[in-house]
């Protein structure tokens, strides 16, 4: 049976309440364990409502349990919770740093590298098709408007890359700047999930400052630009990348928490880009 919005509604309200086990909730939904187990997996990935953990994993005892993933609850540290508010009210990526979050993170659970922009449609260091692959179920995307999709790995362009993960049965959640000058790019990510037949693929609209990927409950990866034309002369020969990542569990959850807190808020894509059409058509 496909999960359908009641029994959706039914399980998180059940674990709204307190933590169940799977076998609670496949009693209380009048499905196997196996049933239970898938329809607590796909909501957890789709939603980020709520969340699992396993106890004794790999022994016959092994218990797993479903909890309320608390967003209203985002922050563990008077860090985050400023750090959160900079992001909360600013708008574009020049409004915030990544390395606001990365000078807190430990230094054996984090690196960072650079390169030099030469062209803006090559992609050299960051080698985004390795990222991708790494991931198993869900990649969190903080974009702008989506404009790396012409970049190129592999001699392949990074769309490609992308569908190759959501083929292999990896989502993508992506808050992107849906506008006018932009509406092509998500047009052909979006095209993706036609190919493939599922949806992969869900954008919403939202002008928030962040840039990079959260790779399932373990990596995240953010990018910052520097550009010449906003130093004093020399200051900065070229334009430059640099890229933090995290491995950090409690930071990786963290920003998720945040990510999930500005996507439920978020303007379904498909809404927002038949409205710009509508107004093209004024």
């Amino acid at each position: 049976m496909v999960l359908n919005k009641d029994i959706e509604k039914k399980i998180t309200e059940f674990v709204y309440i307190r933590p169940r086990t799977i076998q609670e909730i496949a009693f209380l939904i009048q499905k196997n364990w196996r049933t239970a187990d898938s329809y607590v997996e796909k909501i957890g990935t789709e939603t980020g409502a709520i969340g699992t953990r396993t106890f004794r994993g790999g022994t016959r005892g092994a218990l797993k349990i479903v909890y309320w993933n608390n967003t209203e609850k985002i922050h563990s540290s008077q860090f985050q919770e400023r750090l959160f508010k900079q992001i909360e009210s600013a708008k574009g990526k020049e409004d915030f740093s990544p390395l606001d979050i990365y000078q807190y993170v430990d230094a054996n659970k984090k690196k960072a590298f650079s390169e030099v922009v030469e062209e803006e449609s090559v992609a050299t260091k960051q080698n985004l098709a390795a990222l991708f692959a790494k991931a198993e179920s869900q990649i969190l995307y903080f974009a702008g408007n989506m404009s790396f999709l012409e970049m190129k790995e592999k001699k392949k362009n990074i769309l490609e890359h992308i569908e190759e993960a959501a083929r292999r049965g990896v989502s993508f959640k992506v808050l992107a700047r849906i506008d006018i000058t932009s509406l092509e790019n998500f047009k052909r990510i979006m095209a993706i999930n036609h190919k493939i037949g599922r949806e992969a693929i869900e954008i919403r609209h939202a002008s928030q400052p962040l840039r990079g990927f959260i790779i399932d409950d373990k990596e995240i990866r953010l990018k910052e630009e520097k550009n010449p034309r906003d130093y004093k002369k020399s200051e900065l020969k070229h334009k430059t990348r640099i890229f933090y990542e995290v491995y950090d569990e409690e930071w990786v959850g963290w920003l998720q928490k945040v990510f999930w807190n500005i996507f439920r808020t978020s303007i379904d894509a498909k809404q927002r880009i038949k409205d710009l059409e509508a107004v093209q058509k004024l």
